[in-house]
């Protein structure tokens, strides 16, 4: 594997399995990376953790930086929420996390 890209999976809502190679030099999240292989991700607000376009399920046990007030206030109001709802705008990528695995949220 090529330094500084992980893989990750991501589960769309149809439960078919994506693998992506994800670049960990770019700054980028998870909601960039569903974004840049066309799943059904919207990421109205940019990134922001303005809304739950991007909400999505943890299925691994990596350690991920606690969520910010932003992001509980923005989970309270989504639907479907879980122990393991995160925004994957909020997931930022690195190293640490190859081999990570996620499930998007339904939308409603």
């Amino acid at each position: 594997m090529e330094e500084n890209v992980i893989k990750v999976t991501v589960i769309d809502r149809e439960d078919k399995e994506h693998i992506i190679d994800a670049p960990t030099d770019m700054n980028l999240n998870m909601m960039e990376i569903c974004k840049a292989s066309e799943l059904p991700v919207e990421g109205t607000c940019g990134g922001m953790a303005l809304c739950a376009s991007c909400h999505c399920y943890v299925l691994t046990d990596h350690e991920l930086p606690e969520a910010s007030d932003d992001e509980e206030d923005m989970l309270d109001q989504a639907f479907f929420v879980e122990v393991n709802s995160r925004l994957g705008c909020q997931i930022k990528l690195h190293n640490g996390l190859n081999g990570l695995k996620i499930k998007l949220a339904p939308v409603d």
